[in-house]
């Protein structure tokens, strides 16, 4: 089984200190793929790749993972998985549309976890919307946990509000940990000058570049751009154009360098399937879409907002087997 897996995966690439927070593929790697489908009520779905184009989904496209916190909704939804320096694999994710807090499990193998936690990242501010889409990422220079999500509070950066509403007027925050039992009074990451969501952080190069998604609605924006930074906590600047097609309303990006290319996958989400950019140098992009054979495209169980991690292809081994009929 294990040869299988990893027969066709591509060279080893050559890694340097700041890829170490999330490895490109390699050839004792798979893809794996965390997603959620509909509205996330059933939670947590993995996909696997041998080359980060073509798709499978495990466990027969059953969740692994179902949600249990949440102070109202209990969803699970935009699924952020992240390896720590010991091999623990750390999750976390929208608990709900209108929630303070968000969920975090951990896991060695993807088949067993842990409790669920409810972290109330928002709590100290009663006039929050949401805490959308958390992310995160180990920082081996600080040697700590930075996890990142969009909220919006009503009543802050008012100049924006009239471009997106007064309720969706989101920015990026942070905390971060060593333990996920205390964690870093909250504050603000990323403020772009505009409502910005769906954060997430690709270490390339000895630079980390954050890609985000603007937000605006008026008139609408609604793609994807980056920003880099020489430190994965910031400042992040020099923002790119956008480099998702334009008229396409991307969301979700999520992103893995396999050899010496870039993948992003994101939510094509009004054309309910997912789309892919390609580059070698994160400033020339070039549309991958139509090269991608996804799990349940075009269906209501497709694959929705999530990450791509490598991980050891035992691990994908071992997902295949359990899940086998």
């Amino acid at each position: 089984m294990l040869l299988a897996v990893t027969a066709v995966l591509i060279a080893t690439p050559t890694f340097n200190r700041a890829d170490e927070a999330r490895p490109a593929a390699s050839a004792d790697t798979c893809c794996l793929f965390t997603s959620f489908t509909k509205n996330g009520e059933d939670g947590l779905h993995l996909s696997w790749s041998r080359d980060g184009y073509t798709w499978e989904a495990l466990n027969g496209g059953r969740s692994y993972l179902a949600p249990e916190i949440g102070s109202k909704e209990k969803l699970m939804r935009d699924p952020c998985v992240t390896r720590g320096p010991d091999g623990t694999y750390h999750l976390v994710w929208t608990s709900g549309w209108n929630e303070n807090n968000i969920g975090h499990a951990s896991t060695r193998d993807f088949i067993h976890w842990s409790a669920e936690q409810e972290i109330p990242v928002m709590a100290h501010e009663p006039a929050v919307r949401n805490s959308w889409a958390p992310e995160i990422i180990y920082d081996a220079k600080r040697q700590r946990y930075l996890i990142f999500w969009a909220s919006a509070i009503r009543g802050k950066f008012p100049e924006t509000e009239a471009a997106t509403g007064k309720d969706c007027n989101n920015r990026i925050y942070c905390t971060t940990t060593t333990d996920f039992a205390s964690f870093a009074p909250t504050r603000l990451f990323y403020d772009p000058g505009f409502t910005v969501i769906d954060a997430t952080i690709l270490p390339a190069n000895g630079r980390f570049y954050l890609i985000v998604k603007d937000e605006t609605l008026h008139p609408p924006k609604k793609h994807l751009r980056i920003a880099s930074s020489d430190d994965l906590e910031g400042p992040y600047a020099d923002l790119s154009p956008p480099f998702t097609p334009a008229g396409l309303w991307a969301e979700g990006p999520t992103a893995i360098k396999i050899g010496d290319e870039f993948i992003v996958y994101f939510d094509a989400y009004m054309q309910k399937h997912y789309g892919a950019m390609r580059s070698r140098d994160l400033k020339t992009w070039e549309d991958v879409t139509d090269k991608m054979t996804l799990p349940f495209e075009n269906t209501p169980l497709r694959m929705r907002h999530g990450t791509v991690i490598a991980v050891p292809a035992a691990i994908v081994a071992r997902l295949r087997e359990a899940s086998a009929p």
